[in-house]
């Protein structure tokens, strides 16, 4: 595709001039930047009310149109995570290690930008400017991919970007967004080896599963997140009733949300009527098995389907546990290595949660809402990932380099 040609090559050239930049020239391009969207922000909310309006009337509701949302507060968030990345130490030009070989050969290694990032994504447009903050900051070019549901959003942010990074002597390549929102451009992107490092997709399990399967590019996986909260027989009952809804509710249509609770057998007594009451209040649709629904007569009875779903919405699947042996071993076999999350007063049964779930982020006593690159002091993030090469969790600064390694002689020669 030849729009993606072009895109390819002029993000190659501009990723030569921004990983020679200084630290100081790139926080003040994201410090402008920040400054930008905030000033620019009726435009971006009037084309957010343009998508919105058509997701409706495509008959998308739910978390998509959660994710798809800007108002006022998120784009003063955005901005905050630009300001937050300008503030960070810069990961590129640090020496990792530099050792002395017997021969006098000093051998180092060296962080440096991977070069251009491709991120295909969907509904969420505030990834375009945290895309720009990461990318940026770690003097790689980036080559964005979003869905139709947020073209114009994602336009209006990437414009008023480009207009700021222009009237700064930054090069075209630096963020560009590509135009075409078929299916064919999508599969084209993930072709495009020729000019694209690696390859991030952000959205739903059935958009990850087709650029893991058809790209080669490389990818980082970042991955569905059916996350758990374990109420373990030694949790304090008012912060296990306050960190599941929480967990829950506070935004049920993100990766990091709650959507099964365990409950130890010993706890059910002094939780599960309180925990249910509450769900329910909130408007959660609880699914239990047999021993919840003893308790919560409100439950709909569960399916085997329910325990491995993630479902961006109101409903958590609720399940009593006789150890937490059988909790671990539950998490392990449905979870899908997001987040996940004990809440015990007990020592030693955190620290045995914390060493064998197998998950990206494992929480001890408290929501795991928090799995986000913001709140993990990131400024922002390029997506989480649930795989083990390279990259694990909230991916920020560091995430975004590669190594080399470096080498100082004064004649050496090999025999």
């Amino acid at each position: 595709m030849e729009e993606l040609e072009i895109k390819g090559r002029i993000a190659r050239e501009a990723s030569y001039y921004l990983s020679g930049l200084t630290a100081h020239k790139k926080n003040e391009a994201l410090r402008k930047v920040s400054e930008s969207l905030v000033r620019n922000k009726k435009i971006i909310i009037e084309a957010n009310e343009q998508d919105m309006h058509h997701a409706r009337s495509g008959g998308l509701t739910g978390a998509i149109l959660d994710r798809l949302f800007l108002n006022e507060k998120r784009i003063h968030t955005m901005s905050e995570g630009l300001m937050q990345i300008s503030l960070l130490d810069d990961p590129v030009g640090e020496v990792i290690m530099m050792k002395k070989r017997p021969n006098g050969l000093l051998v180092g290694q060296k962080r440096v930008p991977l070069g251009v990032i491709g991120i295909i994504y969907e509904s969420r447009p505030n990834v375009t400017a945290d895309v720009l903050g990461l990318c940026l900051k770690t003097g790689n070019a980036a080559i964005l991919r979003g869905g139709k549901e947020a073209f114009r959003t994602n336009q209006a942010i990437t414009r008023i970007i480009q207009d700021e990074l222009k009237s700064i002597e930054f090069p075209e390549g630096t963020l560009q967004l590509v135009e075409n929102t078929s299916r064919e451009s999508a599969m084209a992107m993930m072709k495009l080896n020729k000019y694209i490092d690696v390859l991030i997709p952000r959205g739903g399990a059935g958009l990850i599963s087709t650029v893991v399967q058809n790209s080669t590019v490389p990818v980082i996986e970042t991955g569905v997140g059916n996350c758990h909260v374990y109420i373990d027989e030694f949790a304090d009952p008012e912060k296990a009733v306050s960190i599941t809804v929480n967990a829950k509710t506070q935004r049920p249509g993100v990766c990091n949300a709650a959507e099964t609770v365990l409950i130890h057998s010993k706890m059910t007594d002094k939780v599960l009527r309180l925990l249910g009451d509450k769900l329910i209040q909130h408007g959660v649709e609880v699914r239990g098995d047999q021993k919840v629904r003893k308790i919560i007569p409100e439950a709909v009875p569960l399916t085997e389907e329910d325990w491995s779903t993630e479902y961006l919405d109101l409903i958590i699947a609720a399940g009593v546990v006789d150890s937490l042996n059988d909790a671990i071993d539950h998490i392990n076999h449905y979870g899908s290595g997001h987040s996940e999350c004990i809440i015990t007063e007990n020592y030693t049964h955190a620290q045995e949660f914390l060493e064998r779930v197998n998950a990206a982020a494992v929480y001890v006593n408290a929501s795991t809402r928090f799995t986000d690159g913001y709140e993990f002091g990131f400024g922002a993030e390029i997506g989480i990932s649930t795989q083990k090469l390279h990259a694990r969790g909230p991916m920020g600064l560091k995430e975004l380099t590669t190594t080399k390694y470096i080498i100082y002689g004064n004649g050496q020669v090999r025999e």
